[in-house]
């Protein structure tokens, strides 16, 4: 199980409409556990609600991370806007990542509302010509936009209020360039049909719709015990093995945050999730036992 932290809110602030920052250090001001650009951390909120927000801070003494409030979510971030000022305790768990920024000759950044906070820090370690295009529904719905505007030069920095011209940013791609983006669904879907999947990496808040029907039961070994598990056509991995009394760390159950992401030693993987590359898939080394399932109504062999 990964460790928890305990930490504070030791700063607040209002970003931008509907989206509020939260600074948090460990209470006796010690040193937090390392993170690369592209984390999250899952925010455990009490009362059975467990969040990821990404790290979007530079400072290695504490996290930053940045919320938009739903008004159609599940309580998540209303929590976060309602409950959590300055001298707020609250527990943590990671940072985990699986967006990490690769080295590359040059990179796109496209980021779409809330979606500029696992980008954010990337443009702070990037070592490679860089620009961004971040859209929102307003420039005043749009957070960090002063930020961004005093750190970087101007001819980097497409700040647009509403959709995004991809066409025209994403046209004439060098070899080995690398385009990075993140938002609501509709954006990303736009942006895969322009770039090659070679070149795209991408991080989504909501999981891609799963296949229609004709699942298959199939059985499951978890290496550790020698147990052998029937997951029927209409259950999950998880769900069959936390039934059998095994614990397996997991958060969203939906395959977009990578908590339960687990080590495959045997069989192949239909991937359903949306965090792991294309690369990731075809390698067959590990899933997201909330959504993923054997191929074929096929068997697998999992480190559990």
């Amino acid at each position: 199980m990964s460790e928890l932290t305990d930490l504070v809110v030791a700063d607040r602030r209002q970003e931008a409409d509907g989206v509020v920052s939260l600074l948090l250090r460990r209470p006796d001001g010690g040193a937090l556990p390392g993170w690369e650009p592209g984390a999250h951390i899952d925010l455990l909120l009490g009362n059975g609600l467990e969040r990821q927000y990404s790290l979007c801070g530079t400072d290695a003494s504490s996290w930053r991370i940045a919320v938009l409030r739903e008004p159609d979510g599940r309580g998540g971030s209303a929590h976060v806007h309602d409950a959590l000022g300055p001298g707020r305790r609250v527990r943590a768990r990671g940072p985990r990542n699986h967006f990490r920024l690769e080295a590359a000759p040059a990179y796109r950044f496209v980021a779409g509302g809330i979606g500029i906070t696992p980008i954010l820090p990337m443009l702070a370690v990037a070592d490679a010509p860089w620009t961004l295009s971040y859209g929102g529904r307003s420039l005043s719905s749009m957070a960090f936009t002063a930020e961004l505007a005093a750190r970087y030069p101007a001819e980097r920095l497409r700040l647009q209020e509403g959709p995004l011209d991809l066409n025209t940013l994403l046209a004439g791609l060098r070899p080995g360039e690398l385009v990075y983006a993140c938002g609501p669904e509709s954006l990303l879907t736009a942006v895969e049909a322009l770039v090659p999947a070679g070149s795209l990496r991408t991080e989504r808040f909501t999981p891609v719709a799963a296949p229609a029907g004709g699942d298959e039961s199939f059985e499951v070994e978890l290496a550790r015990s020698g147990t052998v598990l029937t997951v029927p056509a209409d259950r999950s991995i998880l769900s069959a093995v936390r039934d059998a009394g095994v614990e397996v760390l997991y958060s969203c159950a939906e395959g977009t945050c990578g908590t339960c992401e687990t080590d495959v030693l045997a069989g192949e993987v239909d991937h359903r999730d949306s965090v792991l590359t294309a690369q990731e898939r075809a390698g067959n080394e590990t899933l997201m036992v909330c959504v993923s399932r054997a191929a074929r109504g096929g068997r697998l062999t999992l480190d559990l």
